[in-house]
């Protein structure tokens, strides 16, 4: 697996966000959508990673910086092909690290709190993240669940 930092203009990379952004409005109602766009992801405070297993695009995963000692985990998708695989937890294990290499002392997330995200958060958890309030600009959610992990 190759992880590089991504600046999301190839076909790949791009399909894989526009099958995230289908996936998230077709599970959860409009207005619980917090997922970025491409132009959000491009924005200063966000750091996008792509991940390859053999020259094929297997996931991508972002990093938001909330403040000099707080990140967001962002875009966390796994193509459809790769699932399985552990390209997720490659993945975030990749976000924490480069968390605690920019001095951050905690990282937070936001995902659904249906069924369609049970996985998400057993990965979540696996790592050590637990559930917390909302923070950052979210508000509470029925739709949304939000975790956090001290580094």
């Amino acid at each position: 697996m190759e992880i590089r930092r991504d600046d999301l203009s190839g076909p790949e990379i791009r399909a894989l966000i526009s099958e995230h952004l289908h996936h998230m409005f077709e599970t959860s109602p409009p207005e619980s959508v917090h997922a970025l766009d491409l132009e959000g992801l491009k924005k200063p405070d966000v750091t996008f990673w792509s991940l390859w297993i053999e020259g094929e695009l297997a996931g991508c995963g972002a990093l938001k910086e909330l403040g000099r000692e707080h990140g967001e985990v962002k875009s966390m998708r796994t193509a459809h092909a790769h699932r399985r695989q552990g390209v997720a937890r490659h993945m975030l294990a990749h976000l924490l690290e480069e968390a605690r290499q920019r001095g951050y002392r905690q990282v937070s997330l936001e995902t659904g709190s249906m069924e369609a995200f049970d996985a998400a958060r057993r990965l979540y958890e696996s790592f050590g993240f637990t559930y917390c309030d909302p923070f950052a600009d979210y508000e509470a959610d029925p739709n949304s669940v939000f975790m956090t992990k001290v580094l």
